[in-house]
Order: structure tokens, then sequence, then C-alpha cells
């Protein structure tokens, strides 16, 4: 194994915190306090019971706030991230046949889910390279359409657009655009993502904003003679939510850090507040990586480019795997790309709760750390 290099920073390079990872996320320090604060209350009690039901009820009238969302779209929560709901949408929200674009490594899983599922015929399957967008297509024989916001894997950003003269559920998996990314709401069906990007949470937990033909659909092929498994049943997820709880117990410490992130976005300007941020800081990095000569931004089309998510490709001469790991020795971490891509790359996340002077630093410390190896 070849030995890191010493290379310390200059402390004037040195973020005032050093989180970039792109999932989970830079968790505020305050909303950590603030969970122990609650002492006895949350922690180690029924989810059942009011004090916690309290907090999910938070979460969901803060997201309705948030998104401006209509009266009759209903904001569902259930266990095991967005991962499992994708195994709930197969069962719940998939009549037939779905669609998917597939332009990455978590927009081709979902696709997989639904390729293996017995029950559904074969998806509609429209990729592209990795770095490069693609966009859904009207299909008589679909009835539900899937779609990713931000590709986390590439750093591709995707407009939620429905097909003209399509008639299916529009599915969004905006795990790392929700909170920070702008969205219409009659442009999907469902808005689906995990907290543990932009929310500043822990993962294990799935939120959706479903509008009314999702909540119709849901309760139809519930009452069908189809076999749901109940951890997957997206109709006791929507029942429970109703009431302010999750079927199965949840993590309490989690639904609190979600809510106390939703309060600080909402207390600082709400969905806008958080899109300037990230739009800041991933306006720096993009600038840098397009001035240096030893970067170049992985997503060439600009009106692509994730504004959360920042994939930057480094000359061949710097090994980005050396460079993150002197980060990391510094204190920078989780800066290293997303590894299936195989490429000579730094990911670096730009979430609302990143300091944008942070990321500010941070480009020159790479610049360092390219200097000195």
């Amino acid at each position: 194994m070849t030995a890191l290099p010493d290379i310390t920073l200059p402390i004037d390079l040195i973020p005032s915190d050093g989180r970039f990872g792109s999932g989970p996320s830079k968790v505020l320090t305050s909303s950590l306090s603030g969970l122990a604060d609650t002492g006895t209350t949350l922690m180690g009690t029924s989810h059942r019971r009011p004090a916690v039901r309290a907090v999910v009820a938070s979460i969901q009238d803060g997201l309705r706030e948030m998104y401006s969302l209509p009266d009759d779209y209903e904001v569902v929560l259930g266990n095991g991230g967005a991962t499992a709901f994708w195994d709930a949408a197969a069962f719940g929200l998939i009549e037939r046949r779905s669609q998917h674009v597939a332009i990455g490594e978590f927009s081709s899983k979902f696709a997989k889910v639904i390729a293996g599922a017995p029950h559904l015929e074969a998806p509609d399957v429209i990729e592209a390279d990795y770095g490069q967008s693609a966009a859904l297509r009207a299909d008589a024989s679909v009835d539900a359409y899937a779609l990713i916001h931000n590709e986390t894997s590439t750093g591709v950003r995707l407009p939620v657009e429905r097909p003209n003269g399509a008639n299916g559920l529009v599915l969004v998996d905006a795990t790392s655009a929700a909170g920070a990314v702008a969205v219409s709401n009659p442009d999907y069906d469902v808005y689906y993502f995990s907290p543990q990007k932009a929310f500043g949470a822990d993962g294990g937990l799935w939120l959706a904003v479903c509008s009314p033909a999702a909540v119709e659909r849901i309760e139809s092929l519930a009452a069908s003679d189809r076999w749901i498994p109940p951890f997957l049943s997206l109709k006791i997820a929507l029942d429970n939510s109703r009431k302010n709880q999750t079927n199965n117990t949840p993590a309490i410490g989690t639904l609190y850090l979600v809510a106390a992130q939703i309060q600080m976005m909402m207390a600082h300007g709400g969905l806008d507040w958080a899109i300037a941020r990230s739009e800041r800081s991933s306006a720096t990095l993009y600038s840098w990586a397009e001035s240096s000569e030893i970067a170049t931004p992985f997503v060439a089309d600009p009106a692509a480019r994730s504004a959360t998510t920042v994939t930057i490709d480094l000359h061949d001469s710097i090994d980005a795997d050396t460079v993150e790991a002197v980060l990391r020795a510094n204190g920078i971490v989780d800066t290293f790309g997303y590894r299936k891509l195989g490429r000579n790359q730094l990911r670096i996340s730009c979430f609302p709760n990143v300091e944008p002077e942070d990321v500010e630093k941070l480009t020159q410390a790479i610049e360092f750390v390219a200097q000195n190896l």
C-alpha cells in the first residue's frame, strides 16, 4: 500500500466544518443538541403516543408549507428509505407497466426492481450514458412513469415534467433534490425521498408527497386481489400517516432531526432560501473546475448539472483517491466519487447545511493538495 503523502493544509484553507458527504450528509450540531435536550420526552417512548406523533405532524405540516401543497395532497411516511419505497411502488403504485429514465446507479436500480417483479410487465427503460440526461416519453401501455430529479451517483439533474399526452402517474425519486431544488406540484404524482441529504438527518425513512391520483391508485391496488407484503403496503403507510405515525416503529431520532431541519429551513426563508444556498455553493465549484488546470465538471451540459451533488473529474496526473485521503487526514471528509463510476473523480455535496464559504475553502484546499503531491 502506497504511503499517504504528508501534506498539512494551512489553517486558512480548513473549512469551519469539513463534512461534504453526499449521504449521509452534514447534520447540524444544533439539531443534535436539540435532540439531546429532549431528554426522556421522545427517545425511549412509544411512537404512537402524542409526543412522537407531534413530531411526525410537524414534518407533514412543514412539508406542506415548504411545497405549498394543495389540501388534497398527502404526506406519507414509512420505514426503509427510498430503496424500500421502490419495492413498495412495485406493489402499490404500478398497475401493469412502468417507464423509467435510467441515467445512473440509483435510477437504474429502481428499473431493475420493477424488471424483477413477476406480477408486472417488463418496464420500458430509457437509458443515457452516465453524465448525460434523458426524458420520459408518452406511451399508451404505461401507467406509471419513473423519473429521478437528481441522480446522486453522477450529479445530473433532470427537470420534473409530465410527458405530453401521458395518462399515467409520474413518480419522482427526489432523494438528493428534495429540500434544495424547485418542483411544481402539478408535474408529479409522487415525490419521494429519504431524509439523509438536504434534510440533514439519518437514513432509514422514506417520505412521499402524493397527489389525489396517487392516493386513488394506492387504494385501488390495495383493494384488488394483488398480494402486497404488509411492510411494503402503501395503503397501510397511508392510513398510519393520516394518524401522524408509521406502521412499524421508526427511528425517533431521525424523525426529530427531519422536523428540526424543516423548522430551520422555514425560519430562514423556506425552499427558496435552501435553493439559493445550494446554487451558490455549486456555482463556486463549477466555476472553479472550469477555470482550473487540474479539474473539469463531469457533467458537460450546464443545464443538466446538479446544484446539490457536484461531480468533478481531476486531471489524470492527479489521483483523486489520494487527494480525498489527504483531505480526510486534514479533517475534510467524504469527497470521494461514486465508486461504480470508476472515474478519477471527486463528488461534493452542496446541500443547504453546507456553508458556501466552506465550499470556497475546499476548492483552495484541493488546489493546494494537488500542487504538493
